[in-house]
């Protein structure tokens, strides 16, 4: 099997996603907006899949926030226990197209910016395992408000736009999985 060229990083493991049974990312809510988000792109659910490698910032799901509202934000120690995981996904696959869902995970590969900054651009990141282009995505979690502003969608609407241009660049364009 050949490596994959894109890496997709987000937060933590859901409750749902720890649950017996499932054990896959993103299976839970913010999984199904993440790849509704991803099919206006052509890329469906079982293409991300197969083709994708997914990882994140911590390997355990830190348990429910306090308040109420979503997951908790792993803490630092928490992330820095889980980081030679990921720091040794980054050395092996070698992405070169990194894909960061989320706060948590774009702060782990860009400078500290509001979000406004960040999302809807490609940037030129290096990691453990050299360099990588990075197009980074909001939270898809019912928790973040923050793609419900006008201004924040179309940011978002951007950044799929440069991952779908990127993708089809790295697949071919005959490549990418239909909309479902």
């Amino acid at each position: 099997a050949r490596s994959p060229k894109v890496m997709l990083v987000g937060q933590a493991p859901g409750r749902v996603e720890t649950s017996e049974g499932e054990r896959k990312a993103f299976a839970g809510r913010a999984g199904k907006t993440m790849f509704r988000w991803l099919a206006t792109i052509g890329v469906d659910e079982a293409t991300l899949r197969s083709r994708v490698y997914i990882a994140a910032v911590t390997r355990c799901y830190p348990g429910a926030s306090p308040t109420g509202r979503g997951d908790r934000v792993p803490s630092r120690t928490e992330q820095d226990q889980c980081g030679a995981w990921l720091r040794a996904e980054l050395e092996i696959i070698r992405p070169a197209l990194l894909i960061p869902v989320g706060k948590l995970a774009i702060e782990r590969f860009l400078p500290p910016a509001p979000l406004d900054r960040l999302i809807g651009r490609a940037h030129d990141v290096e990691h453990e395992g050299g360099r990588s282009l990075a197009i980074p995505l909001p939270h898809p979690s019912g928790a973040s408000s923050w793609v419900n502003l006008p201004a924040h969608r179309a940011l978002l609407g951007r950044a799929l736009a440069l991952l779908g241009a990127e993708v089809r660049g790295l697949w071919g364009t005959n490549a990418i999985g239909r909309s479902a």
